[in-house]
């Protein structure tokens, strides 16, 4: 494409001194990426998709961009509907001047340079030219799925996977030898906890006593068939779980009582209640806690959002839909009782706490000092700015908590948390915004302007703690 005289994606992007675009040059931008926490498909990885065109890769799937062209007036046939891919990606053209100021619209400006060479702003009047010369490039083979993954020197990419997966791709992604980089399982179980549902419990433990081999009649057989899907999803490369809870369920005693309710409730096959949701799912939760210790693994725990508040959305389109929102649970004292039983067996694994509500930013923050002890360094992390505080201020204001209340040089750094092969540009964004900030805090004099101590912080942010913590890349 012919470039704009003044692109507004440029070298200094976020960068305000020409100290934070020295520290970004020599210390972040070249540096390896880790994505330990993603949506990605091991699908399109696995067969190295060709996308049919920019609307498959780009906006089939994305929560957060349906949320803002509904915003902004966009009919759902346009987003979800029965719209061409054409329709809808000029949908998305004509939504994208109106999110200024909304981090999708850094993210997407990024996105279309760094895979597309498209420096001009998205609009209407320019989205039929980029349509067509996107779509000319995805049929090239350097824009196959792996591509994007390799542009942006991927070294290691984690998915989110049920223990019912039976990981078929990740199997044939280890397989093959073309792969450039390492794809590995992530063990998301949030489905074995919700007994509250009872139907959709039961029909979950079918599957899991399916893919399992175990009839799961008792919570022992129950624990042996999530042991056994851990092991299996080991033997692919999983050393990280993740789990997406509003919060921890209280501290509450599984006591013998109602481990016999327990098995009658399996043999009403959902056709009664559980009297306590939470006694079963804090041992079930703290149960495979202690098998990802035994197993060296990370656990991640993704806590505060108040997901599916728009029943009529969910219903026509299911989970995901973007109808979720910050929550504003109570959080403090489930946390500690939860973190101290790991703790005081001494099977506490190492943890990463991500937090939707910002108001929570300093709770989080000080929690994670209380269980550090000294094994490693930051093996209870206060996990990068997430989702709705994924963003330039969010991102800010969680460094400077980290900063004030913990240890910024031990954080294992950003991740992409999308669904997206184009979104590697999320830890450029991030980069250049910790760049951006320290070299602010440098040229004021809040910490020393030495580029050599400052850039081997920034480094270690980027990619060497998460190396280190994860025992992932070369």
């Amino acid at each position: 494409m012919t470039p704009s005289k003044t692109p507004f994606i440029h070298d200094k992007f976020l960068l305000q001194s020409d100290l934070a675009e020295q520290l970004y040059r020599d210390f972040a931008e070249h540096q390896p990426i880790i994505d330990y926490h993603s949506h990605l498909s091991p699908f399109e990885i696995a067969t190295n998709k060709r996308y049919k065109n920019i609307t498959d890769v780009w906006l089939r799937g994305d929560h957060y961009k349906w949320r803002a062209m509904r915003w902004a007036g966009i009919n759902e046939d346009l987003i979800t509907g029965q719209a061409t891919d054409e329709e809808k990606f000029h949908a998305w053209a004509k939504t994208i001047p109106l999110t200024v100021r909304n981090p999708l619209f850094h993210w997407s400006q990024l996105e279309l340079k760094n895979s597309f060479d498209v420096v001009d702003l998205l609009n209407p009047s320019n989205a039929s030219f980029i349509y067509q010369h996107s779509n000319e490039l995805l049929q090239q083979d350097d824009h196959r799925a792996r591509s994007f993954a390799e542009k942006y020197k991927v070294q290691y990419i984690c998915t989110t996977d049920d223990p019912v997966d039976n990981l078929e791709f990740h199997q044939q992604i280890k397989n093959d030898e073309t792969c450039t980089f390492s794809v590995a399982p992530s063990f998301r179980p949030d489905k074995a906890f919700l007994i509250a549902d009872a139907k959709s419990f039961i029909q979950y433990i079918y599957q899991l006593s399916t893919i399992s081999g175990i009839e799961i009649k008792d919570m022992e057989s129950l624990l042996a068939a999530l042991q056994s899907r851990i092991d299996y999803f080991a033997t692919l490369g999983c050393k990280i779980s993740d789990h997406g809870l509003k919060q921890i369920p209280a501290k509450s005693p599984f006591t013998a009582e109602l481990s016999a309710e327990f098995n009658a409730f399996i043999l009403a096959k959902g056709e009664k209640s559980f009297s306590d949701p939470d006694a079963f799912a804090f041992h079930v939760l703290t149960s495979v806690c202690k098998m990802y210790h035994a197993k060296g693994w990370v656990q991640q725990f993704h806590l505060g959002a108040l997901r599916n508040n728009n029943a009529r959305l969910v219903a026509k389109l299911g989970a995901d839909a973007g109808v979720d929102s910050i929550g504003d649970f109570n959080h403090a004292e489930r946390l500690s009782a939860f973190l101290n039983t790991l703790d005081e067996t001494d099977q506490l694994p190492k943890t990463i706490l991500y937090n939707l509500n910002p108001a929570d930013n300093p709770l989080f923050a000080t929690m994670c000092g209380n269980f550090n002890d000294g094994s490693i360094a930051g093996k209870v992390q206060f996990g990068a700015a997430w989702w709705f505080a994924d963003q330039k201020n969010g991102m800010e204001d969680q460094l400077d908590i980290l900063s004030d209340m913990g240890l910024l040089s031990t954080f294992v750094g950003m991740l992409t948390d999308s669904r997206s092969m184009l979104s590697f540009s999320r830890h450029e964004y991030f980069r250049r915004i910790l760049c951006n900030v320290l070299a602010d805090d440098m040229l004021k004099g809040i910490i020393p302007n030495d580029k050599t101590w400052i850039g081997s912080i920034i480094e270690r942010v980027c990619y060497g703690n998460a190396k280190e913590y994860f025992g992932v890349g070369d």
